[in-house]
């Protein structure tokens, strides 16, 4: 495939963007090729396939110049990019996807190619799954958050802040006094917002098959924070299949306790912190117009609270 054929946006990448970020994400959206191309020349790199895109960035497969396969992603600027950055080099490759080299001005990276076609969902035993995924949780989470991430106290307190509007756009009395108990797990727990390195998005999707391990991380937002708080997006992964095959608070409880052993983390505190991702997952829907708490959301908290 020649480097100067000019790359495609996906319709959906270009979507995304002009809904999130409106006339700088469609500015961002229609310089991409031309940046695209500089960055293929400026790493001296071949296109080895048809871009791909996540749900912020583009994905394209490419041959260094001694033949080494990897992926240039590119996304837009922004906090959670330079927060990735950051990350991604403090882990240099411990678990999760290694980056190879990145460019400051765009953010753009260049990283390891893994194989996109085979996520941890893949496994159909979800005990040996959330194994898995434990264990490369446990390795990431390890790791000292560098200074200029994120705190899990700042977000804590902006998320207390946030309750008492939210509140009245519930519909539910039920779903009303649920918020406020979470509310009051995580004012329980901000005082100590913990100091680790957390992924912030690690579920069955976000774990890659690859070459250098059987498994790897991809795609943190890197916070610092408790491990707790890195809990619920492998509670939830799955879901459709969990509910399908019945019992999934049962499918919960079984994956916490996997998650809480690994990790050694103090049940109670992980039940909290996780009640604050649940906490925060519903302040961002009533933001976007919900009036109820999602089903998933109120099976999770069931679960946790029988279990403890």
């Amino acid at each position: 495939m020649n480097r100067s054929e000019a790359v495609e946006v996906p319709p959906p990448l270009a979507a995304s963007y002009a809904r999130s970020f409106g006339e700088a994400g469609r500015a961002w959206i229609a310089a991409l090729p031309a940046l695209t191309a500089e960055l293929l020349g400026q790493w001296e790199l071949r296109r080895d396939g048809e871009p791909g895109a996540g749900e912020a960035s583009l994905v394209l497969p490419v041959l260094r110049r001694d033949g080494t396969r990897a992926v240039l992603k590119l996304q837009m600027p922004r906090e959670e990019t330079t927060a990735a950055l950051t990350g991604l080099r403090a882990w240099n490759g411990e678990g999760i996807v290694r980056l190879l080299d990145h460019d400051p001005q765009s953010s753009a990276m260049l990283l390891e190619r893994l194989d996109s076609s085979r996520t941890l969902a893949s496994v159909e035993d979800d005990d040996v799954a959330t194994g898995i995924l434990a264990g490369l949780l446990s390795r990431l989470v390890s790791v000292p958050a560098p200074r200029g991430l994120r705190s899990l106290g700042d977000i804590a307190a902006g998320m207390l802040e946030q309750v008492p509007r939210a509140v009245t756009a519930l519909a539910q009395e039920s779903d009303r006094q649920r918020l406020r108990g979470w509310a009051s797990a995580v004012s329980e727990l901000a005082g100590e917002p913990g100091d680790r390195m957390l992924h912030w998005d690690l579920h069955y999707g976000n774990v890659l098959a690859a070459e250098r391990e059987p498994w790897l991380a991809i795609d943190p937002e890197p916070l610092a924070g408790d491990p707790g708080f890195d809990l619920w997006p492998a509670l939830d992964s799955r879901w459709e299949d969990v509910v399908a095959k019945g019992d999934p608070a049962r499918v919960v409880r079984r994956r916490f306790d996997l998650l809480t052993e690994a990790l050694g983390l103090d049940r109670a505190r992980a039940t909290g912190w996780t009640l604050g991702r649940l906490l925060q997952n519903a302040l961002w829907d009533i933001e976007d117009g919900a009036t109820a708490l999602t089903p998933s959301a109120t099976v999770i908290a069931e679960a946790l609270d029988s279990g403890t």
